[in-house]
């Protein structure tokens, strides 16, 4: 098969490792890609988010398959593009995206099912927002409606954090993503991801993770896209994620079929758990980012199998067959991030680096030049290591974060405390 991975960060080259361990796999490209996935695979430079330019690259190239990674292509309607031509694609049309590119959308769907969630209400003005925060108080959580590289909530812990929250995104910082807003309770708990294929009727678990949203040690500093995540997150024990999936999951995607949208595709459902039981946070409609990449490496060569099963509605004949260890991932970050940072500093140590089917290093923001790596985003690289035991892999990634020579980048030194 001739497969195309759209996407350039850590989640699409952790896909296309996975992808690339499968004989099915012939030819692999990735657009745009970055420094590592040109290592493994051809990439091409094209706009991701034009459905027809995708389409008329897929026709040049005789596609059978294509995997989109991040949510900007599918919100933009990429998947609808391709299908309605006859291309194999993975990823939910624009309609199902909505799960993740409107929270009101999806708390929508969650009253029409009655699936556990935070109480809510909804904005599109600064000044009925603030008078909302004022009314409840605080701890509280401010979310831009829309997409914001996963950067777009705030957990406010006091009534002014909340009340700039809402001034920052009903000023633009987030552009249309934030030209409105919902407001949830602050739900207590512990939080983690849960991972089901879709093939419009069929839902498949495929795995849990926890991932690490604040920049710094001990859960502290700003809110960031993921500074690390492990697999399996055993505080979703299988009690707890077939609730999720009886409560939440499948009366959700019948509720989309109900309506005429129904969902093919990953499903990533954020859990909060308390007493257990799950509530749910939030829908995206992709892999997460770190999550996938430590889903990547325990599922290996069938995650191209289980991706096609699901494409092809053929979830019902599948089985996801998992190993007996963990994974776990961490994020190395230029500076300053999730803030401003410089980029072009130069990664050195890269070569040292084991890459094998217990370590793997996934670039995310890098680019190659004149024989170095420089570092061309916020979250650079995804040292990822897998494990007998979560303590295992952890040991081992951190040992790849240390072999690495980049005095302008960071990284938590944390990853998988709470399991551990």
């Amino acid at each position: 098969m001739n497969i195309l991975v759209l996407g350039s960060g850590g989640r699409e080259h952790a896909l296309a490792w996975a992808i690339l361990q499968n004989p099915k796999c012939d030819r692999l490209i990735c657009a745009p890609g970055n420094a590592g996935m040109d290592q493994i695979a051809d990439c091409a430079d094209l706009d991701i988010c034009d459905g027809s330019a995708v389409l008329a690259f897929c026709e040049a190239e005789a596609i059978d398959f294509v995997v989109i990674g991040p949510e900007a292509p599918l919100a933009a309607g990429v998947a609808d593009r391709l299908r309605d031509a006859g291309v194999t694609c993975f990823g939910p049309s624009a309609a199902a995206a909505r799960l993740e590119a409107s929270k009101a959308f999806t708390k929508d769907i969650c009253d029409a099912v009655n699936a556990p969630t935070a109480a809510y209400a909804h904005f599109t003005d600064a000044a009925s927002a603030r008078a909302y925060v004022q009314a409840h108080g605080a701890p509280i959580v401010v979310k831009a409606d829309g997409l914001a590289a996963g950067k777009g909530v705030i957990v406010a812990q006091t009534e002014a954090e909340a009340l700039d929250a809402i001034d920052t995104m009903f000023g633009g910082e987030f552009g249309e993503a934030g030209a409105e807003v919902v407001i949830e309770e602050f739900m207590q708990g512990e939080e983690a991801s849960f991972f089901v294929l879709v093939d419009g009727e069929t839902c498949l678990p495929i795995g849990t993770a926890q991932d690490h949203k604040r920049a710094r040690d001990g859960d502290t500093g700003p809110n960031t896209g993921g500074m690390g995540a492990y697999s399996p997150a055993p505080v979703l024990t299988d009690a707890i994620a077939a609730q999720a999936l009886d409560e939440i999951v499948r009366p959700t995607m019948a509720e989309m079929a109900r309506r005429g949208t129904p969902y093919q595709g990953v499903l990533y459902a954020g859990l909060m758990i308390e007493n257990e039981r799950a509530r749910l946070v939030e829908y995206n409609a992709r892999f997460g980012d770190p999550e996938c990449q430590v889903l990547m490496m325990r599922l290996g060569a069938q995650a191209l199998d289980l991706m096609l099963a699901c494409a092809e509605g053929r979830l019902d004949q599948a089985r996801v067959n998992w190993a007996d260890d963990h994974a776990l991932t961490v994020v190395m970050a230029a500076q300053g991030y999730p803030g401003g940072y410089a980029k072009g500093t130069v990664i050195n140590g890269l070569d040292a680096c084991p890459e094998n089917s217990s370590h793997m290093m996934f670039h995310a923001g890098t680019r190659a030049t004149g024989g170095q790596i420089l570092a061309n985003g916020g979250r650079v690289l995804n040292m990822t290591a897998r494990g007998a035991t979560l303590a295992e892999a952890q040991t081992r990634a951190y040992a790849m974060v240390d072999s690495i020579d980049w005095p302008e980048g960071f990284c938590r030194r944390d990853i998988g405390w709470r399991a551990l």
